[in-house]
């Protein structure tokens, strides 16, 4: 749908409309678009240049989101759109979250047809992903609507770099969420993404603290720029203190691209390092991603330390939970969104049409 009106904006004693969306606070004259490139000026307003167009539509794994403990072993049917309001010079969808071209948006579909789409295929929710989906609130907000119709859930795949008041709303009306933070440190975040450390922080402890929203963090950790020990010890400790020891936490490896091309891929051994500080620091879930390590795929119980999820990648082998969520050996509750039986999806990716 083109020229969808857009909502967080004001406009300016100077003639400029302001966007409220993020902190980037884009200020407009007549026809540009936001750093996004896909909130655009349209006379008075501001206007969706995505709404209904996507990149594609593929059925993942739940646990590529990744999530971990949000229905284990289910199928999510996952889209995006273009743009991005970071820039991060790492990023690994840069072709798409980078793009400023329109004709990468080859896919159109109304919410009601993408919800209808999940329900056909058996998918227990639908992912805004692939790009940031905070800069198409007003179609995922739609999106959402429909899928909750049917029983669906909404998962977010998100930086979290949002305005209070957008925050409220575009969390309203998800289920799940993975917040991509980036590194403890705000000079990382200035130099490499554009933006900065607090926001996200913010988002971590409002998702926590004022909503039920699932929650699970993602850090790519690239060598020599947040693979410190003194910063993963800063950021697991923040994790612990503010978030809590239940909060899931994967630490993925980066490989060359985009504009980081001369850094070299992250080791494994750097992973499992990552892994063990976090777990001194006393997080209970703390996941490897991007390597095949079976330790930093496998939920352990928090009370026995058994091996309660075991995956091959996203395939699950083994899974000894019961009915209610809990450790099928004594019997305590695991932290997370639980069927009464895992699901069956494995590691297959099935593209599909709408």
């Amino acid at each position: 749908m083109d020229n969808f009106p857009a909502e967080y904006w004001h406009l300016r004693s100077d003639g400029k409309i302001e966007c409220d969306l993020c902190p980037r606070a884009c200020k407009l004259k007549e026809g540009q678009r936001g750093k996004c490139f896909v909130r655009q000026r349209q006379s008075n307003g501001l206007i969706l240049t995505t709404y209904g167009r996507s990149s594609g539509f593929c059925i993942d794994p739940v646990e590529k989101k990744p999530l971990n403990h949000f229905f284990p072993g289910t199928p999510i049917l996952s889209f995006g759109t273009a743009g991005c309001n970071l820039s991060c010079k790492f990023c690994q969808n840069w072709d798409i979250s980078r793009s400023h071209e329109f004709d990468r948006l080859n896919e159109n579909a109304s919410p009601g047809e993408i919800a209808r789409a999940a329900r056909l295929h058996g998918c227990q929710s639908v992912a805004l992903t692939y790009n940031d989906p905070v800069i198409f609130l007003e179609y995922g907000r739609d999106v959402a609507q429909a899928c909750h119709e049917n029983g669906i859930k909404v998962v977010a795949v998100t930086n979290g770099y949002i305005w209070k008041e957008a925050r409220k709303d575009f969390f309203s009306f998800i289920d799940a969420a993975n917040i991509d933070l980036k590194s403890f440190s705000d000079d990382f975040y200035k130099r490499l993404t554009g933006g900065d450390l607090e926001t996200v922080l913010e988002t971590l402890k409002y998702l926590k603290k004022k909503t039920n929203v699932w929650v699970e963090i993602t850090t790519l950790i690239i060598p020599g720029e947040n693979d410190g020990d003194q910063e993963l010890k800063k950021l697991s400790a923040w994790v612990l203190n503010e978030l809590g020891a239940e909060t899931p936490i994967h630490f993925s490896a980066f490989h060359p691209d985009f504009k980081m091309r001369d850094i070299p891929a992250t080791p494994l051994e750097t992973l499992v390092r990552a892994r063990q500080i976090a777990q001194d620091q006393g997080l209970f879930y703390v996941f490897t991603g991007n390597v095949y390590y079976s330790p930093g795929d496998t939920t352990y119980c928090k009370s026995c330390g058994k091996a309660l999820i075991e995956r091959d990648w996203y395939q699950i082998s083994n899974y000894r939970l019961t009915e209610t969520g809990c450790c099928i050996y004594c019997d305590t509750k695991v932290d997370g969104w639980f069927g009464e039986t895992r699901g069956k999806w494995g590691s297959k990716r099935k593209p599909i049409r709408i």
